[in-house]
C-alpha cells in the first residue's frame, strides 16, 4: 500500500505537470487515500482537470474537490450570455440530443435538466457547457431513461469488460436491479475502478451505477 505522503507528492506533480491547469494555488491533503483538494482556480474547465489528474494516481481511493473558482475580472460574463453560449454548445455537439435537454444558469452555475436514452449522452453534455468562459460550475441533473431489461444490462456489462484490455474481468461482478448497476471485486487502481465504471454506464439503459469496488495495488 502506498503511504499516504507519496501519495501527496504524486498528486502534486501531476497537477504541476497538467497543461489543462494554469497558475496552480491548489492545496493538496491526503488521508487513507482520500485526497481533498482546496485552493482556487481562474475557471471550471481547471477544477474539473485538477479532479481528474489526481483521480489518475495509483492509490488514491477518491478525490473531494473542494477548489473554488474565482473568475478573473475579464472572465466575468452575465448569465444570459453563458446561457447563450451553452445552448449553441449544446446544439452543436453531435453526442447531444438538443431537443431534450434544458439550460438554467444563475449566478455563472448551469443546470441542465432533461431526459436522455444514453449515459454517454449526458456525459456529452455537460462536457460541452464546462469549458465555456463565465462558468463557475455545472450541475448535471439529466436523467437516463431505462430501455431494456436487468438481465440484458447485467450480459452486456460483463462482455464489455472482459473486452477491456485493461481489466481483469473475473475479479469483478456485475449486479442489475432494474435500471441500477451494482458492480464489487477488486482492482489495481482507481483508474481502472473507473473504466469499469465507464463499461456499466455505457450499456443502454443504466440510470445508476452503485460502483464498489475496491483498489488493491
Amino acid at each position: 500500500m502506498k503511504r499516504d505522503t507519496d501519495i501527496k507528492r504524486e498528486v502534486v506533480d501531476e497537477l504541476c505537470w497538467d497543461p489543462c491547469i494554469g497558475e496552480m494555488d491548489i492545496r493538496v491533503s491526503v488521508k487513507d487515500g482520500v485526497v481533498t483538494l482546496d485552493g482556487s482556480v481562474g475557471s471550471y474547465f481547471e477544477k474539473k482537470s485538477a479532479e481528474d489528474a489526481a483521480l489518475r494516481i495509483s492509490g488514491v481511493k477518491a478525490v473531494a474537490n473542494e477548489i473554488m473558482v474565482k473568475l478573473p475580472g475579464a472572465s466575468e460574463r452575465s448569465d444570459e450570455d453563458i446561457a447563450r453560449a451553452s445552448v449553441d454548445a449544446l446544439k452543436w455537439d453531435v453526442a447531444v440530443p438538443f431537443d431534450k435537454i434544458k439550460v438554467t444558469v444563475e449566478n455563472g452555475i448551469i443546470s441542465l435538466h432533461g431526459e436522455v436514452d444514453w449515459r454517454y449522452q449526458k456525459d456529452a453534455a455537460e462536457r460541452a457547457v464546462c469549458n465555456l468562459w463565465g462558468v463557475k460550475e455545472v450541475l448535471n441533473q439529466i436523467t437516463v431513461k431505462p430501455k431494456v431489461k436487468p438481465e440484458d444490462i447485467k450480459a452486456k456489462i460483463g462482455n464489455a469488460l472482459q473486452r477491456s484490455a485493461m481489466l481483469d474481468a473475473q475479479k469483478i461482478i456485475v449486479e442489475a436491479s432494474g435500471s441500477k448497476v451494482i458492480l464489487r471485486g477488486s482492482v489495481r487502481s482507481w483508474l481502472e475502478r473507473q473504466e469499469a465504471g465507464v463499461a456499466a454506464w455505457s450499456a443502454a439503459g443504466v440510470t445508476e451505477v452503485e460502483n464498489n469496488i475496491k483498489v488493491s495495488p
